[in-house]
């Protein structure tokens, strides 16, 4: 563990710059961070936030080019460390967590020696010393202690025991600098919070926290200052307070009005979805895995033009009932039933001609487009499979008008899906579900990764969507405020079970369930941040 805390400035750029081929991705960017506060880097997808991270601590790509009037952290100058210096710094002098826990830990590999690199390759401590720190460690994230010594794998954890046991080897040396790269997306309220205080006890200890979002609501009630980005740039910086109650640079009014959108009220609706014909309904669903039920008799419906959200905290078995809903996974018991007939558990070929009537869209769409096609070919495929299969109109016209339908440029259709921001794949794919005209829509986590000002613009597209079309929505999500906006009624899964149906009105404002309760609490409190001493 570090010997001296630093104090002053553990991070200070200047003038950072980093190109590709002589093409700028960031420009002239400066940003400090002191021991013992938060700093928030925002700003929208494609405005430079993780490239800057990545620069300031030697992890960027092959082929992109840094320069920096001043570049250093803990007051070492590291603009011309080698990467074998670099390794030095990191762990040691700095903690890094990036978005991609999976990604950042080796699935295969024991997740106690994982987070124990760090103290093996930095100190002294013997063997014992070090089993007992990293028991610290994962306890204080909330992760069982016995990870540590068990063998257990980061493949085998959740995505919110990932991020945890991340977190756990990113502060484990007590460095002077922790960098988190949005460390709360995809993560439920409870978990985000947990996260979150985690971060806030490392800055008491006197670390300085470098924290990159797209949550304004999470900067609001947890950073001291914020710096925010647009087109490569710093455009706008100073107090949090100052920047979001009077932003300056249209990129954060842009920002803050998107969070706002939000916080809007609650839908609304009666439960049964109002008397309107189920479109889509499950029964008793069971699901489970090695002997261990994942889904345990969970019943739900959802009628035309009503959106029904089912939340739960991570590893609740919300996705395993959305697979169920989509036919992907057989149920063990129950049945689903699609405008009244069966449709699971049934076999592919007896479903495949009203296939089209029940679309998907995943919170990673990118992950579903085959790379070899363009935008044109994916929506050409959609619409040659749907129900009326299109028989009036020529076919580039329709992808024309699948794109409008969802707000993009039809001169998009020539571009390839991964040259895509993250927004627009997401409308992409929503377009492509719409292509097959269906009756039923199952969006599993459709806007989590998004940040606020995309975020509304898609939830903005959903609800218009709804209205026009009628189309049935069941909106899988951990983001309450998302769900709090678009859907009608809430199902609450914990455990693999229903624990609370209703109104969304009614669950998520007066909620009576303990798991709901703890929910609500834990997205207020995430709001709200840490208790600050006057």
């Amino acid at each position: 563990m570090s010997d001296e805390r630093p104090t002053g400035s553990v991070l200070d750029v200047v003038g950072l710059t980093a190109t590709v081929g002589g093409s700028p991705l960031v420009e002239d960017v400066t940003l400090s961070v002191t021991a013992g506060e938060l700093v928030a880097l925002v700003g929208a997808s494609g405005s430079g936030k993780s490239v800057t991270v990545r620069a300031a601590l030697g992890l960027s790509a092959s082929g992109v080019h840094i320069d920096a009037g001043r570049l250093t952290l803990a007051g070492r100058d590291v603009r011309a460390l080698s990467e074998r210096r670099w390794r030095d710094v990191r762990g040691r002098h700095v903690g890094y967590v990036g978005q991609e826990a999976l990604g950042a830990l080796d699935p295969l590999r024991p997740v106690g020696r994982e987070v124990a690199d760090a103290l093996r390759l930095h100190t002294d401590l013997s063997a014992r010393e070090r089993v007992e720190a990293v028991r610290g460690a994962l306890e204080a994230v909330g992760l069982d202690p016995a990870l540590a010594t068990d063998g257990r794998t980061a493949g085998t954890l959740s995505g919110g025991m990932r991020q945890r046991a991340l977190i756990a080897a990113a502060t484990i040396a007590d460095p002077g600098l922790l960098v988190a790269d949005e460390p709360t997306t995809a993560l439920d309220a409870g978990i985000a919070l947990t996260v979150m205080e985690q971060l806030r006890a490392a800055q008491l200890r006197g670390t300085g926290v470098l924290v990159v979002t797209h949550d304004l609501g999470l900067v609001a009630g947890w950073a001291d200052r914020v710096v925010v980005m647009d087109g490569g740039r710093v455009v706008e910086a100073g107090r949090t307070a100052d920047v979001l109650g009077s932003p300056q640079h249209a990129a954060t009014r842009a920002l803050v009005r998107a969070a706002r959108t939000a916080d809007g009220p609650v839908r609304g609706a009666t439960v049964g979805s109002a008397g309107t014909p189920h479109v889509l309904a499950a029964d008793a669903l069971r699901r489970s895995y090695s002997g261990i039920d994942a889904v345990r008799a969970v019943s739900l419906a959802v009628g035309r033009g009503r959106v029904l959200g089912v939340v739960g905290a991570s590893g609740s078995g919300k996705t395993t009932v959305a697979r169920m809903l989509l036919g992907l996974e057989a149920p063990d018991d129950g049945t689903v039933t699609l405008d009244g007939e069966p449709w699971a558990p049934l076999p592919e070929r007896d479903r495949r001609a009203r296939r089209p009537r029940i679309a998907a869209v995943v919170q990673d769409p990118g992950a579903t487009f085959d790379d070899r096609w363009d935008v044109d070919r994916v929506l050409a495929d959609a619409l040659t499979h749907g129900r009326a299969r299109r028989a009036t109109g020529a076919l580039g016209d329709q992808v024309d008008a699948a794109l409008e339908q969802v707000g993009l440029d039809p001169a998009l259709r020539r571009r390839s899906p991964r040259t895509l921001s993250g927004g627009q794949r997401q409308r992409l794919a929503i377009a492509r579900a719409l292509a097959t005209e269906p009756e039923v829509m199952v969006l599993d986590e459709p806007v989590t990764a998004l940040d606020a000002t995309v975020q509304d613009a898609v939830l903005t597209l959903l609800e218009r969507l709804r209205d026009d079309t009628g189309v049935a929505m069941v909106f899988v999500s951990h983001d309450l405020r998302a769900v709090r906006r678009l859907a009608d009624e809430v199902l609450v899964v914990h455990a693999g079970a229903v624990v609370e149906s209703g109104p969304a009105e009614e669950v998520l404002g007066r909620p009576t369930s303990p798991v709901t309760v703890r929910l609500v609490d834990a997205a207020a409190r995430l709001a709200a941040g840490p208790a600050r001493a006057v």
